[in-house]
């Protein structure tokens, strides 16, 4: 069929892509290293390249100019195992066609390759590597298969002027992805302007957005710019744009589609170059529903979506932003170290307020624990457990509920991510390790006795002999 080449220095990923694409029909060959992966490309003249990005020697990503100059018209999908957004963002731009984070499962190697041998164009060549950043960039910290989507999600829209709506719980991290996509795209070098249109009174919102000229209302004494204005050439960040009233949500949508806006008291619009980015916390579909949201303003902001994970779907990722906290506060100073319990302690709360929560959380303990070694009773009190706590439910079981769900979500996370799902469906295996571990602990909180076993369990004597049997 085709001509695969594989630029992989682990033995097992080499051996395991070229079974699955020689099984597929296709002709693969296999390279160590980004040396003799050129020769190889020379002689073998591939028409689709897997590119790992840690080679000995040398980074594969600045192999790709090289790759590319030899056969151009070959798509190159990157490999990884250290996935972070400028790792995604410098593949999109070296002019990678997708992007892999390790362990991925060969089904969606496989489709990722067809659907790069379909492709009859690629994308343009390797764009420079941005300079400038937004300093909270950094904060997109994270390594877990939903901040991974996020990543390439950025990564493919920041080059792009398309406008682009966040949605996700507060203090997920909305304004960063914002702020990430502007310090990421060609508009870096000109202003990033955020607003929250939640904190704006109705009374002068329209005058803040549009601008106004000098006597358009009591009070104006001189003409006055908005933020759209003060964004030209830049990017204009609407954070909670579904609090927009409704007349104006009229006047966004002909900025959006007419790239002009009228300050208040102006008899003429004012041409703009502005790149719009959105975000909610709201659910716009439902406001949609209920008449608080335009429909025609939500498809022309929804034109790239991205969804930003809760902290919950993203347990593995709490010790990292953690350390990030730790770190950035510390400012020059020794970082602060973190008992394994502190680190337990930090995956067993359900941080209904995020990554903002969590920040706060880390921060105060670093203060408590005055320069020493972080241990759980630093943490600040939940703020929400006692209103969370059902009644006749011993205190501490919200935590640990959290932490069940946070665990579970995890195996489910990996198992999807390793590919697990092609041995046999998840549900019974799951419910085995659960109810095992169960069983397990109650006995031993019994002191092996397993009537009284069976009484905590609520099961009757012979169901608990047989469950321990198997």
């Amino acid at each position: 069929m085709s001509r695969i080449l594989i630029i992989d220095d682990e033995p097992a990923i080499g051996w395991s892509l070229r079974e699955m694409l020689s099984d597929e029909g296709h002709s693969v060959e296999v390279a160590a290293s980004v040396e003799a992966g050129l020769e190889a490309c020379g002689r073998f003249l591939p028409e689709a390249m897997l590119l790992d990005v840690r080679l000995p020697g040398r980074d594969g990503l600045s192999a790709i100019p090289e790759l590319r100059s030899i056969v151009p018209n070959a798509p190159v999908v990157v490999m990884t195992a250290f996935g972070d957004l400028d790792t995604a963002v410098r593949a999109v731009n070296a002019g990678a066609f997708d992007y892999l984070v390790k362990p991925f499962d060969l089904e969606s190697v496989s489709r990722i390759v067809a659907h790069a041998l379909a492709e009859t164009s690629q994308r343009a060549a390797a764009r420079a590597n941005p300079t400038t950043t937004v300093s909270d960039v950094a904060l997109l910290v994270g390594s877990s298969p939903r901040m991974q989507e996020v990543f390439k999600q950025i990564s493919l829209v920041a080059p792009t002027d398309l406008p682009v709506l966040i949605t996700g719980e507060t203090g997920t991290g909305k304004d960063l992805a914002a702020r990430a996509i502007h310090a990421h795209g060609p508009r870096r070098h000109r202003p990033f302007v955020a607003t929250s249109l939640g904190a704006l009174s109705p009374s002068v919102i329209e005058s803040e957005l549009f601008g106004h000229v000098r006597g358009a209302f009591t009070g104006a004494t001189s003409d006055r710019s908005g933020l759209f204005a003060l964004a030209e050439g830049g990017t204009l960040f609407l954070d909670e744009i579904g609090e927009a009233p409704t007349d104006l949500q009229v006047k966004l949508l002909r900025a959006l589609e007419s790239h002009e806006v009228t300050p208040v008291g102006a008899a003429a619009p004012q041409r703009l170059d502005v790149r719009v980015i959105a975000a909610t916390n709201r659910d716009l579909v439902a406001a949609i529903a209920a008449g608080s949201f335009r429909e025609d303003l939500y498809h022309r902001l929804h034109v790239f979506p991205i969804q930003m994970p809760p902290l919950a779907a993203r347990g593995d990722d709490i010790a990292a932003l953690a350390s990030h906290f730790l770190a950035r506060q510390a400012a020059g100073r020794p970082t602060p170290t973190m008992s394994e319990a502190f680190r337990d302690a930090l995956r067993g709360r359900p941080w209904p307020g995020n990554i903002r929560e969590l920040k706060h959380a880390v921060e105060y303990a670093a203060v408590v624990a005055r320069g020493g070694t972080l241990r759980p009773e630093h943490l600040p009190a939940q703020p929400f457990a006692a209103a969370s706590q059902p009644a006749g439910q011993p205190e501490g079981n919200a935590a640990a509920d959290a932490q069940v769900v946070a665990a579970v979500g995890a195996w489910v996370d990996a198992a999807l991510a390793t590919g697990s799902t092609t041995a046999g469906p998840l549900h019974e295996p799951l419910i085995d390790l659960v109810e095992t571990t169960l069983v397990q602990k109650v006995v031993a909180a019994a002191g092996g006795n397993r009537t009284a076993a069976a009484k905590l369990l609520g099961l009757d004597r012979a169901t608990l002999r047989s469950k321990l049997g198997r």
